[in-house]
């Protein structure tokens, strides 16, 4: 095993662009490499470590000191951490909270995830901020800063993988409701199901006829990672179900979906969006709320036919936050309506889509 029982290491932290941080660590020591994203989330590390979403990435935590409430059984997002690493400015050894099973790095180290702590995490955070997203590689031990420049710099994500679980019903009561899988939190599913639903998950590869073949109320496109503009062979399938008249709801990757399969496109952000604190402007209630967020792509805009209108923008920067058709039940929103961690201030989000289910029966 690679875990280093407790001893204490030296670790660096190397970006694509020959910037180096030094560290320390008494975790893994594997060398890991990934995307770097910062998150502004002050609570629910252990939601975002289990979050599909976060999957092949290194997530630099902005608050000073992580870990110190534990983690526990019931906030896992998915069965496993699916983060390639963790940089932080003070790892909490020990975990202080009654809900606590085991301390954070007990976790981390049981799923040998790498992490790194001892860094300038406010110096790194400026620095993706200034000059984008950046790949990066952790390396611990004896480490040779050359070899982990290039292994960052010669890094190349994964295509987003299928990350669905088998597909399985959560509660049977109406209406039913059938989750396209791209990587689901299940904070969306629990959801779902504390508002009445019956929910089915379906994996990624599935058609749009095996979904419809569940004859489902209402269809949600799931969060995920990766690269919307990847997901070649879901569009035409994705494009089936808005035709299909069932209510659709996009929720983060599932937005962006929802806008290539209308014939939209998506572009890369500057350093994107991650955290819990992200206020969302309502165009049509003129309305603020705080929400929680976590991506790399946006909607372009500028690209949307005419058929679809944006229906919410970060207050942020101004870039696309929420979608709806014009002639279909369909609806996308960027971030996580469910919150986990975070506000759970768009859970309106899916009191809308029951509402479109309403009036699809009642038609």
């Amino acid at each position: 095993m690679d875990i280093n029982d407790n001893q204490e290491s030296k670790a660096v932290l190397a970006l694509e662009d020959g910037t180096v941080f030094y560290g320390r660590t008494s975790g893994s020591k594997r060398t890991v490499c990934g995307e770097i994203i910062f998150n502004t989330s002050m609570t629910g590390y252990q939601e975002i470590c289990t979050d599909p979403s976060y999957a092949d990435q290194i997530v630099l935590f902005t608050t000073s000191h992580i870990g110190n409430v534990g983690v526990n059984g019931e906030d896992d997002e998915s069965s496993q951490p699916w983060i390639k690493g963790i940089i932080t400015r003070e790892m909490s050894r020990t975990s202080s909270n009654w809900r606590s099973e085991k301390s954070f790095t007990s976790f981390l180290n049981d799923h040998q995830v790498t992490w790194i702590e001892g860094i300038d995490t406010r110096k790194l955070t400026r620095h993706l901020r200034n000059h984008g997203t950046k790949n990066g590689c952790i390396m611990v031990g004896e480490c040779d800063i050359d070899l982990a420049i290039e292994l960052a710099r010669s890094y190349i994500p994964h295509s987003a993988e299928n990350f669905a679980i088998p597909s399985s019903v959560y509660k049977k009561d109406a209406p039913r409701i059938v989750v396209y899988d791209f990587g689901v939190k299940s904070s969306i599913l629990r959801m779902l199901t504390c508002l009445g639903c019956e929910v089915i998950v379906v994996p990624s590869h599935a058609s749009a006829a095996q979904l419809l073949a569940y004859i489902p109320d209402g269809i949600i496109l799931s969060n995920g990672p990766g690269d919307p503009s990847a997901f070649g062979e879901r569009i035409k399938e994705i494009r089936e179900l808005i035709f299909s008249k069932v209510p659709v709801l996009g929720i983060c990757l599932g937005c962006q979906l929802i806008a290539i399969a209308a014939g939209g496109s998506t572009k890369k952000m500057k350093f994107g969006h991650h955290g819990a604190n992200h206020p969302v402007y309502d165009i049509e209630k003129k309305k603020a709320y705080i929400t929680s967020q976590n991506h790399n792509f946006v909607v372009d805009e500028a690209s949307l036919p005419i058929e679809f209108e944006v229906t919410h923008v970060s207050v942020f920067d101004g870039s696309v936050q929420g979608i709806r058709s014009k002639n279909y039940p369909v609806m996308g929103f960027q971030g996580h309506p469910e919150g986990s961690p975070g506000p759970q201030d768009m859970g309106e989000v899916f009191e809308v889509f029951l509402k479109n289910i309403d009036l699809k029966k009642c038609h």
